[in-house]
């Protein structure tokens, strides 16, 4: 299958992968160099790994790590503690 995928070439002739490529081998590549200048995106490390940070961040056990961040929230619960406070306490 022929896929294409952007690049940027530094001045030294630096090939260099917008997007990860897995293969499972090697391949030839053709290369195509465009006149105009490559588009800075400053957050694009960020966006692109949001999506896999989530899967880890948004655990119960991560907001009873970070609660002593967020501002106090009233609980009913007759067991205050971090764990508690989080949104997944089962004991309230």
């Amino acid at each position: 299958m022929i896929r294409t995928v952007e690049a940027v070439i530094d001045e030294s002739g630096k090939v260099r992968l917008i997007e990860p490529v897995e293969l499972g081998g090697e391949r030839r590549a053709l290369v195509t160099i465009l006149e105009e200048e490559p588009v800075v995106h400053p957050h694009e490390a960020a966006l692109l790994s949001e999506a896999a940070l989530a899967e880890d961040w948004n655990r119960p056990e991560e907001d009873a790590a970070w609660s002593h961040l967020q501002p106090a929230r009233q609980s009913s619960c007759r067991f205050p503690s971090p764990t508690c406070l989080a949104r997944s306490c089962d004991r309230r």
